[in-house]
């Protein structure tokens, strides 16, 4: 296997909006970001995943953007991101851009130039089709936030696919200039001196030609046959990386929902020349009632069955993203741990425990490291996610699913979850801003923040920081090969990880009771790496305490 820096980095994903906001308008912003790298530095991460800071109209919080080669307004000027990259750069800390280039805003001046005319140069940017009679879109494919994912254009009498909101229409990548022009802005951030790219949906970018009805899924058809790892995905991906990647010692992650191993083998493999690791959801996804959308939790034997298949199939052929959670997932200890009750470090260190000892890039979402929670949302008037403000109008206001089923669904797995803002201290607004914040502070601000956390050696911060301090000094942990163990325990993820001479082993209570526990033969005697309650480890038969995690060592 293949030893390089980005399988060994941690990397720390920053949405700037809900980041550091140093100018007291309410919104995080680029100097708050280049504020705040000397607390990165003491966590100890390697990258920053910046989401997007392009300039954008913000339908969608940044993701759809007008102009990819400059600054969102809000988040401050391109001198700013320069001084950002280049006391990062100082610091030892590289930073990735969020790449989106499935679809691009409505307010890009190709799109204002494409819709002008069925004749326009520019028309072929994006993907234009008849409706199939008077006010009738081309077939019944919906939106991922809610509704036709066609717009009618009056001024061609067409419609134009936005597989995401009407102000992101999707770009026709079977159009080699397209191509040619992502591929361009890509060189020349990469010459700017950036250290990678988060790639947003890059799975969905070929589409095949054909787009009949889709099966009906919720309120509507279902895209996926048609535009999720479609024809040309792999051959447009290695375009990618033979103009552009390839020449740069960078780091690469594809969104590619619906992705399965196989699938991964192909987008990650060691010697596809595409990209270097994906991220997959299938441990965050497939628990809705209504869509995506639940109150229930994902069974433990569930969740171990899918990360555990990730972990055996992609050794030693492609690369692990590990995540528990980033802008698109509710907070992790609120959904995976224990939010609301003694538990929540203890649950929270837990989590950490799992995640980071398994094979892969660990990816940690701001403010994970302080154990921060999902938000107590009163009202629908609450949310400022288009996602979650378009789902409650679809589902309940429309009369479908009364408000007291619904409203336990979407306010745990609500996007706006995770974009509460960084909770730095206990003054005013948690320390984010000066300001009114562009989403309220989760009031739990006085207990849980930062400078708390950062005082306390027995934090979750600091256990963070242990976890990744020992990343860097044990490269069982990176590269170690993972074997799962009590695969049918509801109570307990226990596994091994062994390179050469050397074997971890793992355990993590997920629940709230105690739960007993036999070390296995080979590790009696083991002295302990790291655990989240107070060592006791010398026994074989012992009885694990609620949420407790332990990480024994031979060598």
């Amino acid at each position: 296997m293949n030893r390089t820096w980005w399988k060994e980095a941690v990397i720390y994903q920053i949405y700037p909006r809900s980041f550091m906001d140093s100018n007291g308008d309410g919104i995080g912003d680029l100097k708050g970001i280049t504020g705040r790298l000397d607390y990165l530095k003491y966590l100890g991460i390697d990258v920053i995943w910046l989401s997007p800071v392009y300039k954008s109209p913000n339908d969608d919080n940044g993701y759809d953007i007008s102009d990819y080669q400059a600054i969102m307004d809000e988040f401050g000027t391109m001198e700013d991101f320069d001084e950002l990259l280049a006391k990062a750069h100082e610091k030892g800390i590289k930073i990735v851009m969020d790449l989106v280039v499935n679809h691009t805003s409505d307010e890009h001046p190709w799109f204002m130039e494409s819709r002008k005319s069925k004749d326009n140069e520019y028309r072929d940017y994006y993907i234009w089709r008849d409706g199939k009679g008077e006010k009738t879109p081309p077939n019944n494919w919906g939106s991922c936030f809610g509704g036709s994912a066609w717009e009618y254009d009056e001024t061609t009498d067409m419609y134009y696919l936005h597989l995401f909101s009407k102000k992101q229409p999707d770009l026709n990548w079977d159009n080699p200039e397209v191509r040619n022009q992502v591929f361009s802005m890509m060189t020349w951030w990469c010459e700017k001196g950036i250290d990678g790219f988060r790639m947003d949906v890059i799975s969905m970018i070929s589409k095949t030609r054909e787009m009949p009805d889709g099966k009906i899924n919720g309120l509507y058809g279902d895209y996926g046959p048609y535009c999720v790892h479609g024809p040309n995905v792999h051959s447009y991906l290695q375009e990618m990386n033979e103009k552009v990647l390839s020449k740069y010692d960078i780091m690469t992650v594809g969104e590619t929902a619906g992705v399965t191993t196989e699938l991964a083998k192909q987008y990650a493999g060691e010697n596809t020349h595409e990209l270097n690791m994906v991220f997959q959801f299938e441990h965050v996804e497939g628990d809705g009632k209504y869509g995506k959308w639940t109150d229930e939790r994902i069974p433990l034997t569930t969740l171990k069955k899918t990360l555990s298949r990730w972990q055996t199939e992609l050794y030693d052929k492609a690369w692990n993203s590990l995540f528990w959670n980033n802008h698109d997932q509710p907070r992790a200890v609120s959904r995976f741990g224990d939010d609301r009750t003694q538990y929540r470090a203890v649950s929270a260190k837990m989590l950490a425990t799992c995640l980071h000892m398994m094979q892969g890039s660990p990816y940690i979402y701001q403010g994970e490291e302080l154990g921060m929670t999902n938000y107590p949302f009163e009202s629908p008037a609450d949310f400022r996610d288009i996602e979650s403000i378009n789902a409650y109008r679809e589902w309940c206001e429309s009369g479908r699913v009364p408000h007291e089923i619904f409203w336990p669904c979407i306010i745990r797995k609500s996007r706006d979850n995770a974009r509460t803002p960084m909770q730095w201290d206990d003054s005013p607004q948690a320390g984010f801003t000066t300001g009114t914040p562009w989403i309220p502070v989760n009031p739990n601000y006085s207990e849980i923040n930062a400078k708390a956390e950062t005082a306390d050696p027995d934090s979750i911060f600091h256990y963070y920081k242990k976890l990744i301090a020992l990343r860097k000094q044990n490269p069982v942990m990176v590269y170690g090969k993972y074997e799962p163990l009590l695969e049918e325990s509801e109570d307990l993820f226990v596994y091994t990880r062994t390179l050469d001479d050397e074997k971890l082993l793992v355990v993590c209570n997920f629940t709230d009771k105690e739960v007993p526990f036999t070390i296995p033969g080979a590790f009696m005697g083991a002295p302990c790496l790291i655990a989240n309650l107070e060592n006791r480890y010398d026994k074989q038969n012992i009885t694990l305490r609620p949420y407790e995690a332990f990480v024994l060592h031979c060598k």
